[in-house]
């Protein structure tokens, strides 16, 4: 990964009184697989949809390698798109499908040929071309589809979420394919999904969204040990929230108080008084018979769910609040209705500013 090869500056979109995507600035780079992530309706499809020339921008600059591409028609501007239906063209073979953008540019029969074949293998689909799609499983579907995007060498291969048609086994598996073409290819791909473990597990970098905004934008590791909202905390994967205030900062440890007890955070640029958001992930939190200095958080255990990788416990807390850990086994040690107290080390725990972007959010409404 080097330079910016697609770049959105200041992008609105309205559609009537509807902003679905708010002032926007973010640069793609080359050769990296970037994931536009949220839930139905922040605006990521939107954005694809803009870059790939389907939906005009209302405001800002769309360019792909320092070139303008507003006024280009979606074949001009050296992305493909393979969208969640596929599209495939059901009376054609696997073959006339892969080479349709060669055909349709009139390049030469021996160059179709070639090309296509070298693309089906690519794809891992050789002895499928005199196929018709209504003989393809969904996975080899999708392939094709990817294979007919990427026959054109496009710069940007734009993907909406097209592996949410397929079980969750298959899922997992093209999961891994689809990461491990793009990294031999060494396209930049875009990727448009709602499925925060599918984002992880594929993405150089992740762009979280919500409502219309990139509430947070790094690599996998990134977004999820160290959110920057609440929002995204609660979104990428599986955190227990406190929402609390500093009672005191010694050596970059907060003491905070929440309505489910007292505890410890590490945070930097905090003050005393200053309200704040709390994450911690399931897996680090621990428990103990007795209190444990600096931490008063009680609760009572609740159950335990059995995930097959790992064994969750449900705790309640005296607010009502109900937090889980996990673990690879069951802990023999506690049942149900047993009495004990939560805490974590500080430093696993994050530390999360009050609204910040829902103050950014509310004040350009105003």
């Amino acid at each position: 990964m080097s330079d910016s090869i697609v770049s959105l500056q200041g992008v609105h979109k309205k559609f009537g009184k509807n902003t679905v995507v708010r002032d926007m600035n973010l640069d793609i780079l080359e050769g990296e697989f970037l994931t536009l992530l949220g839930p139905s309706g922040c605006g990521k499809t939107t954005t694809l949809r803009m870059i790939a020339g389907f939906e005009e921008t209302s405001a800002g600059s769309i360019t792909v390698q320092g070139e303008s591409v507003e006024n280009k028609e979606p074949y001009q501007r050296d992305v493909n798109t393979v969208f969640q239906n596929y599209a495939l063209f059901p009376h054609m073979t696997v073959f006339n499908n892969v080479a349709y953008g060669l055909t349709i540019r009139k390049v030469p029969k021996d160059e179709i040929a070639s090309r296509v074949g070298a693309m089906i293998e690519l794809v891992q689909l050789k002895g499928y071309e005199s196929r018709k799609p209504d003989e393809l499983s969904g996975g080899q579907k999708q392939r094709v589809a990817i294979a007919r995007a990427l026959i054109n060498n496009p710069k940007v291969l734009l993907l909406d979420e097209p592996l949410g048609a397929l079980d969750l086994k298959l899922r997992k598996q093209m999961q891994v394919e689809l990461k491990r073409l793009q990294k031999r290819l060494g396209i930049t791909f875009v990727y448009v999904t709602h499925d925060q473990e599918e984002a992880l597990t594929m993405s150089d970098r992740i762009a979280v969204m919500r409502e219309g905004v990139i509430e947070q934008l790094g690599t996998p590791t990134d977004i999820y040990d160290y959110p920057r909202t609440r929002f995204v905390a609660g979104f990428i994967g599986e955190s227990n929230l406190f929402d609390g205030t500093v009672k005191g900062v010694e050596d970059g440890i907060l003491q905070v108080k929440t309505e489910a007890g007292n505890l410890l955070v590490s945070g930097r640029n905090f003050e005393v008084g200053e309200r704040l958001h709390i994450s911690i992930r399931p897996e680090y939190v621990e428990f103990s018979k007795e209190p444990v200095e600096g931490f008063d958080v009680p609760g009572r255990v609740k159950d335990f769910i059995y995930m097959g990788t790992v064994v969750k416990t449900a705790v309640d807390l005296k607010n009502g609040q109900e937090i889980k850990y996990s673990r690879f086994e069951q802990d023999q040690t506690i049942r149900a209705n047993d009495s004990i107290y939560l805490y974590w080390k500080p430093a696993r725990a994050v530390a999360i500013k009050w609204g910040a972007i829902e103050e950014e959010r509310y004040e350009e409404e105003k």
